[in-house]
Formats: C-alpha cells, structure tokens, sequence
C-alpha cells in the first residue's frame, strides 16, 4: 500500500540536498509529509556518481525508477532553470515573454512526459543561488560585509525580484555572487544564508517557490 504522506524530492547537487536536509525538510514535516530525498545519478562507465543533470533521457529514466514503487505518494524535483538539458521536453518550445511563463511552461512539459499524477515537477527560477539573493542580507550578515547585501539588493531591484536575476552565462546569480564574494563556498555560505532567512522569509521574495510549496500542501490535503 503506498504511504499517503511519503514525499520524496529528487534534487540535482550536494547544495541542493544540502538546503532539503537543513531547511525545506523540517517545514514539509510540520505540514504532516513524510520526506526522503536523493541526488540525481550521474553513470560514467560503471561508476556511479551523483549531482547534475546532464541529459534528458537519464533524468527520465531515473524519475520513473522512483515513481516504480508503490510506497509514494509525491515525487517532486529541485533543478536549476538555468543549464536544464535543452533536450528535455518545453525547452523547444519555451514560449516568448517573461521567464516565469517559460520555466512554468518546462514544468508543465515535464509533467506530461512522465504522465504520472504523483509527480509534481519544480524548476528554481532561475537557479538555487536566487534564493542566496533572496537572503542577501543574512549573507552579507555571514560574511560580515553590509557592502554584499547592497550589490545584491540593487540587482533584484533592477530585476524585479531574485527570482527574475537573469539566467545570462556572465550573470546568472551563481556568477555574480563569485564576484561579489571572494572565496564563496556555495555547499556552505549558500544553505547557511537560506536557513537564516527561513521558509516564510524565502516563500515572501521569491513567487515561482511560493506556488510549488501550495501545490505540495494542496497535494497533502488530497492524499
């Protein structure tokens, strides 16, 4: 029989794993889920390594690996936009205007090529450190220099949100903050900040990560 309140995330890297161990698995349990999670297999010959998504037809033939068993009752993902195979199904496709109608249009793509009712796709728009940008200021406060948070609170402001920090090679928000920040540990400084800001400060500045945790409580209250 499956386990109503089984949810499992399937996430692309160590800091990805890193934020669902120390900050988003605490808040799904307290709304009565049942988490596990992994980190996405990379095969190189007959080694088995884990972290990045490299290809289309791997993450879909490790996506449906999970959803094999019986005990679950939501799968959901946490991939970076930026850099997602453009293999994969609606990156062909991704239609013009603002990136949020694009990732929600790759997500909706994905969900009907698994064609599982379980599975809840997510893409971070554009990429994990966008939620670093949504915690500037615990960052700056981290790192002790105020001088981070004003760089990073002057590029969500042209941007319109750190969601919406573009996805540009020289400027995603990963690129930036190796230049705002000498020595950025992004498996440490990033989680850290994330923790420190919270799931209510995180769900307040970034819209797009809003909606995927109210269709994961609505998924609980149908389960």
């Amino acid at each position: 029989m499956p386990d109503p309140k089984r949810l499992h995330l399937l996430v692309e890297g160590q800091t990805e794993a890193t934020v669902v161990r120390d900050v988003l698995s605490g808040h799904f349990q307290r709304q009565g889920w049942f988490v596990t999670y992994s980190t996405v297999r990379t095969h190189t010959s007959s080694v088995t390594y884990r972290g990045g998504v490299t290809s289309w037809p791997k993450l879909h033939r490790e996506i449906k690996e999970l959803l094999a068993s019986p005990r679950l009752a939501v799968l959901t993902t946490l991939f970076d936009y930026y850099g997602f195979p453009s293999d994969a199904p609606g990156m062909a496709t991704r239609p013009a205007g603002a990136a949020t109608g694009k990732v929600e249009h790759v997500e909706q793509a994905l969900g009907t090529a698994i064609g599982d009712h379980r599975f809840v796709p997510h893409l971070v728009q554009h990429e994990l450190e966008s939620w670093v940008f949504a915690a500037g200021d615990q960052l700056a406060f981290l790192r002790d220099d105020p001088a981070v948070a004003d760089r990073i609170k002057q590029d969500c402001a042209e941007a319109g949100g750190p969601e919406l920090v573009n996805d540009d090679p020289k400027n995603a928000p990963s690129k930036r903050l190796a230049r705002y920040c000498p020595g950025y540990v992004k498996t440490l400084e990033g989680p850290l900040a994330i923790a420190d800001l919270g799931v209510e400060g995180l769900r307040a500045r970034c819209p797009h990560f809003a909606a995927w945790l109210t269709e994961l409580d609505s998924r609980l209250g149908r389960v």
